[in-house]
């Protein structure tokens, strides 16, 4: 394992399942689409072409808490637009930065206009966390002279 990867190592190791909602779909459809996927954001798609991102906190912050009804409410309504996206090039340090900036849990993973996934800031959190135990791992078998080399 390298110590800096790429969003294309985290693709790699997740599934290839994206989940989306069009942008004419009820907020109440897709907060139960997230609910039975386990996922915290879905992709809109429109024509084949992320329109944007709705999440769980899109749902809260605009619909829960200025008293709407999410089965009436579209989701273009609330949708986060434009959409802050990632290649698979950027660097995880790239994308932690993307999502501290722009207050932003989840990345879609664009190349051109081709969605290839999304990642979550718990992607990146649990990637920095095996690096961190493999590069321990490896100080750990050179200081005790297992290290091959």
């Amino acid at each position: 394992m390298q110590t800096h990867g790429t969003i294309s190592g985290i693709l790699k190791n997740k599934s290839h399942d994206l989940w989306s909602v069009a942008p004419e779909a009820t907020v109440f459809d897709a907060i139960q689409l997230m609910s039975d996927k386990n996922v915290g954001a879905l992709l809109v798609m429109s024509g084949g072409k992320l329109a944007g991102i709705i999440s769980e906190r899109d749902y809260t912050r605009k619909i829960a808490l200025k008293g709407k009804s999410s089965k009436e409410t579209p989701v273009r309504d609330i949708i986060s637009s434009p959409v802050i996206s990632a290649t698979p090039d950027n660097t995880i340090e790239e994308c932690m930065r993307l999502m501290t900036v722009h207050r932003v849990r989840h990345l879609p993973v664009l190349q051109g206009d081709a969605v290839l996934g999304i990642v979550s800031i718990g992607d990146l959190v649990n990637w920095i966390i095996s690096a961190q135990n493999y590069t321990i791992h490896q100080l750990e078998s050179y200081i005790t002279g297992q290290y091959p080399g």
